[in-house]
């Protein structure tokens, strides 16, 4: 019998690698960004073209690289970083598998230029398919420039699983948001499409955190700091009154790099208890320095998972850490047992004595229920005819040919019409009505997101929104990035019934809302919009419509735990069989169930 095991080739094997380390345009900006960062670059510069389809370009003036080692840096497992298995749990650097350019050279097409300082000219290579095409010396300056151009372009299939340009750039902004976050001492600039996303120049962390995220963000942070032999801890947490629906501004680094972590997201989200409503999630950046021997980063290839030693101490020192920074900033009650000097007496009062207790007298002999006998009983006035003549009102009329209608004399002065209850409400969630066939169960927040999102994509498509004016203009403040999205989707706001005064890089302003929203829902629905347009949108014009509908229908719906009266709940049934599609809710749940009277039949022969 023949042999049937065989090795793959290079290319084949780098291809199998780039399945692990490069699942999206994000991967490569965040692997070139570690590398200039590895390289001690101090300004690094991201250029990206067609969310990283096209183009993802990282320019640094780090240290570059020898004619050498720029064509060794392409070969599997070739790294400055770690030379013995030993050296895996004392890491200081980001990249240290060896994987992440040869993976990438092997889907893509390369270009690196690079140069050290002491070097007269650089090396130009460029690379297809891990193949390399050409190889000369340029003039360049210090520092390495490196290009990724049509990213699987000898994988289709790879690069039809890709998302809309819209998901793409926000995972490459939240790649570039963590690595400039855990460098604040290093300048980033980011581009896309020729526009200027951020230019963060170097500086502390409260300044790059401002740098990202606004202006107003300054005024939510409390500092965070504790030192143990265990664990050093720094960064902000956002007050609780800033609390937000979405988790995306939570951020945890571990020696300088970003890890995810739902037992020590919960050490937060516990030191908040009662400090925030359900359903929203505190805003942090916390920064957690252990000894690089404590942990494990090799355990998974985006490096984005760490192994603790001692998890459960982590995260009582982290719980115990926000919970003390909360009261020492008066954002959350304590108990506080030292001396308040405004209960001290004061001085003029330091030697008097107390004065003695009053005296009360009392009549033993009161008795308030007994009549006084000194009272005159009342008598009432007499009446006088002249003052009131009643008898001249009827002069003239024949009283006996009067007929009065008499009406039966009931127990009660007004009858109340009796009404019967055509649906009824359980749990202040389902609303249960009679049919011919049966009983129907609707689920009242499914069936009036279907109501909603009906009357939203006809004003959008067919009719012209109503808005209200505001009073006072409203001012939100958003990302650079949230701004960009809400000026690309200005017209469609607009047809839903928003009208905007000025949008600036990091504010709106907003002086008209639809009619069916109130003012303080307004930053709440937004969000949500900008937050489900990212994560769901297609590329097409009606489907941004109908996110956009499918969002405000959410976001206005009537929750489940809200009482209703009978005429609401009448309403809701018969405005949803009115409806094009009555079973679905926007996002493809029943809205409602049907038991026949077979069904009940049968429960009760049983």
């Amino acid at each position: 019998m023949s042999d049937i095991i065989q090795l793959l080739p290079d290319h084949v094997a780098n291809q199998i690698a780039a399945g692990e380390v490069v699942q999206r345009p994000s991967s490569v900006v965040k692997e070139l960004l570690e590398n200039a960062i590895d390289a001690g670059a101090t300004s690094i510069k991201l250029i990206v073209k067609d969310s990283g389809r096209t183009l993802v370009q990282v320019i640094d003036n780090g240290k570059g690289m020898s004619v050498t080692d720029a064509r060794l840096c392409f070969e599997r497992h070739a790294t400055s970083k770690i030379q013995k298995a030993e050296d895996l749990f004392n890491l200081q650097t980001k990249g240290f598998r060896g994987e992440a350019l040869a993976s990438i050279a092997a889907i893509a097409h390369v270009e690196l230029k690079t140069k050290q300082e002491t070097e007269e000219l650089g090396t130009l290579i460029k690379i297809e398919g891990s193949a390399v095409t050409s190889q000369e010396s340029v003039s360049a300056s210090t520092g390495t420039s490196l290009s990724v151009k049509n990213l699987f372009y000898n994988i289709p299939a790879r690069r039809n699983f890709l998302k809309s340009n819209t998901v793409e750039t926000r995972h490459i902004v939240n790649e570039f948001q963590r690595v400039s976050l855990a460098h604040p001492s290093i300048a980033f600039s980011f581009h896309h499409n020729d526009s200027e996303i951020y230019v963060l120049p170097k500086g502390n962390l409260r300044q790059r955190i401002v740098s990202i995220l606004g202006k107003k963000t300054n005024e939510k942070l409390v500092p965070i700091s504790e030192a143990t032999d265990v664990v050093e801890i720094t960064g902000f947490v956002a007050k609780p009154e800033f609390a937000k629906k979405k988790r995306g501004e939570q951020f945890f680094f571990v020696n300088d790099r970003f890890i995810k972590n739902a037992y020590l997201n919960h050490a937060v989200t516990s030191a908040f208890e009662g400090l925030i409503s359900n359903g929203h999630f505190p805003t942090y950046f916390l920064f957690l320095n252990v000894p690089a021997k404590s942990i494990d980063i090799n355990i998974h290839p985006t490096k984005t998972e760490i192994k603790f030693d001692d998890e459960k101490t982590l995260y009582a020192i982290l719980r115990s850490t926000i919970k003390h920074s909360l009261g020492q900033y008066n954002v959350a009650p304590v108990l506080d047992f030292n001396r308040d000097a405004q209960l001290d007496t004061p001085y003029n009062f330091k030697n008097k004595t107390a004065p003695s207790t009053p005296k009360v007298s009392v009549n033993p002999d009161f008795n308030p229920f007994k009549a006084e006998t000194t009272s005159k009983p009342y008598t009432p006035k007499p009446f006088k005819k002249e003052e009131a003549n009643w008898d001249s009102l009827y002069t003239g009329l024949d009283v006996e040919k009067i007929e009065v209608e008499a009406e039966p004399v009931l127990n009660q002065l007004f009858t109340e019409e009796k009404t019967v209850n055509k649906t009824y409400q359980i749990h202040s969630k389902y609303i249960v009505s009679s049919i011919k066939s049966g009983i129907v169960y609707i689920h009242q927040n499914l069936a009036h997101q279907r109501i909603l999102y009906e009357e939203f994509l006809e004003n959008i498509t067919v009719k012209d929104a109503m808005s209200q004016q505001l009073l006072f203009p409203l001012e939100i403040n958003f990302s650079a990035t949230d701004i960009d999205l809400i000026k690309e989707i200005k017209e469609d706001l607009e047809s839903v019934g928003f009208l905007f005064d000025t949008i600036t890089n990091e504010t709106i302003v907003i002086k008209g809302i639809p009619v069916n929203i109130t003012e303080s829902q307004t930053t709440i629905i937004i969000e949500q919009l900008l937050d489900d347009i990212k994560n769901d949108i297609p590329d097409t014009s009606f489907s941004q419509l109908d996110i956009m509908a499918k969002s405000l229908a959410k976001s206005l719906a009537i929750k489940t735990g809200t009482k209703l009266d009978a005429k609401e709940q009448e309403e809701i049934v018969n405005n949803l069989f009115l409806t094009k599609q009555p079973d679905l809710s926007p996002f493809g749940k029943k809205t409602f169930v049907t038991v026949n009277i077979d069904e009940i039949d049968k429960r009760f022969n049983n």
